[in-house]
């Protein structure tokens, strides 16, 4: 499951709501607390605790931890398809300047092809690195049955897997 990001949404502004704000100008770093939802692109991230920090060079990276009884969540077009990769668990980490999301605990992703579900792989930690298109899926020894990496991977259609020409379906 290859899960290369939308390219323009690194150059996006990083857009927030949440119920409060504490900004450290010193440290450039956010935290935002309570119902966060951030947006950059095509790019949404909800969460019950969100710290977004910003480098020198300006790259941008976020820890967000769900809030009680719930998982964080986190969605993304992938670049040049029809496609979306959506992830939850209970804590997710994006890194801006590596291009990777972390997702940790109770972690599940799914990637979606135009709006159907496609493929779905569930572990305690799943990452994804979208400039290499790298994607890993670890059970912890305690997620699953068993303790064990599970998920559903779909076929992708071919040109050869359609209906053969004069053929009708």
């Amino acid at each position: 499951m290859p899960a290369q990001a939308e390219k323009a949404d690194r150059t996006k502004p990083l857009n927030f709501t949440a119920d409060a704000l504490r900004y450290d100008d010193a440290r450039q770093t956010n935290v935002l607390t309570g119902n966060v939802v951030i947006t950059k692109g095509t790019m949404v991230l909800r969460a019950g605790r969100v710290e977004v920090k910003q480098t020198s060079d300006g790259h941008q990276s976020a820890v967000a931890n769900a809030a009680a009884g719930k998982l964080a969540y986190f969605r993304q077009k992938r670049d040049g398809v029809d496609e979306h990769m959506e992830g939850e668990a209970d804590r997710i980490e994006y890194d801006g300047k590596s291009d990777t999301v972390r997702l940790i605990g109770n972690a599940v992703i799914r990637r979606f092809r135009g709006g159907t579900m496609s493929d779905e792989v569930q572990g305690q930690s799943i990452t994804y690195d979208n400039l290499g298109e790298v994607f890993s899926v670890n059970s912890g020894g305690t997620s699953g049955e068993g303790g064990r990496v599970r998920g559903v991977l779909s076929p992708r259609e071919t040109p050869a897997s359609g209906p053969a020409a004069g053929e009708t379906r």
